[in-house]
């Protein structure tokens, strides 16, 4: 069974404290993945980056975006082109599906942060034309803020036609790998089939204490603030702290 984590973020997201070759190593030298998905907050940028390096860390990328919608977060996978923000979710989907991407609800249900609700899910999945499209939803997603609503997508998902997803929706370095999907195959195009086929299950990774998760992301994030991120130089160097220039900082606070 494959290993794949399928909602890392990297610096390409407002909140994100890690650069795309440090996710990388994190994934393939340390916790051994088959594939990964970089899902940007509304962004391609470093999804792209990411393929492009994946063979130099003997490791697959799947390319997506974490797409805000009108409705809540979705996971648009295997997809290659900017996906407007901002759509109503139906209308979303099916831009996903013409740039021949799939969908994943992130979060589904979650308080704290703007998710799917079941009625958005239900609605777009009796949708002919958006059922094609929107074949998961996660079932564990790692983030403290997401982890209480879990248990509800989790029983919302023993009621469709969807596929089980585990992600760490991972901000941090050390969070990579907390929440797996497992799957037939160790390929990204044996992944897409489990997908496809309702194949998948979600596992939950190791499990750090909910006020490191915390604190660990505050530092991280002001220390990105202020010009230092989490890098790596190249596929036999250790991750470690590196400075940004001024340019490249001001950029990353633009987005």
């Amino acid at each position: 069974m494959g290993k794949a984590d399928l909602h890392i973020h990297t610096i390409y997201s407002w909140d994100g404290t890690c650069s795309v070759p440090a996710v990388l190593k994190q994934a393939s030298h340390k916790l051994h993945l088959d594939v990964i998905a970089i899902t940007d907050h509304d962004e391609i940028a470093g999804a792209l980056e990411a393929v492009e390096l994946a063979p130099h860390y003997g490791i697959e990328v799947v390319p997506g975006i974490e797409i805000s919608t009108a409705e809540g977060h979705l996971l648009a996978l295997f997809v290659r082109e900017m996906i407007p923000a901002g759509l109503p979710l139906v209308d979303t989907i099916l831009r996903v599906g013409k740039a021949g991407g799939l969908c994943i609800a992130a979060h589904p249900t979650a308080r704290g942060s703007p998710s799917l609700s079941e009625a958005a899910i239900r609605n777009a999945l009796h949708n002919p034309q958006s059922a094609r499209f929107l074949l998961g939803i996660e079932t564990f997603n790692a983030s403290i803020v997401h982890r209480a609503g879990n248990t509800q997508a989790q029983a919302l998902a023993r009621t469709l036609p969807v596929a089980a997803i585990g992600s760490s929706d991972a901000h941090l370095i050390w969070a990579i790998g907390q929440g797996l999907t497992r799957f037939p195959g160790q390929s990204a195009h044996d992944l897409r089939r489990a997908i496809q086929a309702g194949l998948t299950r979600a596992q939950v990774g190791e499990r750090i204490p909910p006020a490191r998760m915390i604190f660990g992301w505050l530092y991280g994030y002001l220390l990105r603030r202020a010009g230092w991120i989490q890098s790596n130089l190249h596929p036999e160097a250790p991750v470690t702290l590196a400075r940004i220039s001024p340019g490249e900082a001001a950029a990353i606070g633009a987005r």
